[in-house]
């Protein structure tokens, strides 16, 4: 069920769209940034509100990389493996994380920390290579700089 915040808050979003289907990966933000993820039973209350099928939903939450429909960590740390970090050490850098914390691409640490997960680009090709942290951009990584940027969220 939908809290009251989150109807009022995609209510808004649907004033700006000719119908409220269109605003279904709006929604999901709203109650993904509200709980921290997109749960069947979020996904089927969205459904019915935007008059949608579940399923038509759930195809645009499976298509839209940036819905999460699993619970993650209090952070989330998305590391870029476009072509341009790849070619500036993405790898490196992944591995690097991957120690740091503990855990694999696409785990969550122990702790319920941290989630780490790739993303395809982040759009920061010209200062590669890239991580966001809980929508902060960061950039030009290396080993030392991931190690400032992790104690900032622990």
């Amino acid at each position: 069920m939908l809290s009251q915040e989150e109807r009022e808050e995609i209510e808004a979003e649907i004033a700006h769209y000719p119908a409220k289907r269109a605003v279904c990966i709006d929604a999901m933000l709203i109650v993904q940034r509200h709980r921290g993820w997109v749960s069947d039973e979020s996904l089927a209350s969205l459904a019915q509100f935007l008059d949608m099928s579940t399923a038509d939903l759930d195809g645009v939450a499976t298509f839209y990389n940036l819905i999460r429909r699993k619970p993650v960590g209090r952070h989330v740390a998305m590391i870029c493996d476009s072509v341009s970090c790849w070619i500036m050490g993405c790898d490196r850098i992944r591995d690097h994380v991957c120690f740091r914390l503990g855990v694999p691409m696409g785990a969550t640490t122990d702790d319920g920390r941290f989630t780490l997960l790739p993303i395809v680009c982040l759009g920061a090709c010209d200062h590669a290579p890239a991580m966001m942290v809980d929508g902060e951009l960061h950039t030009d990584l290396d080993e030392q700089r991931i190690d400032a940027v992790l104690q900032r969220y622990e």
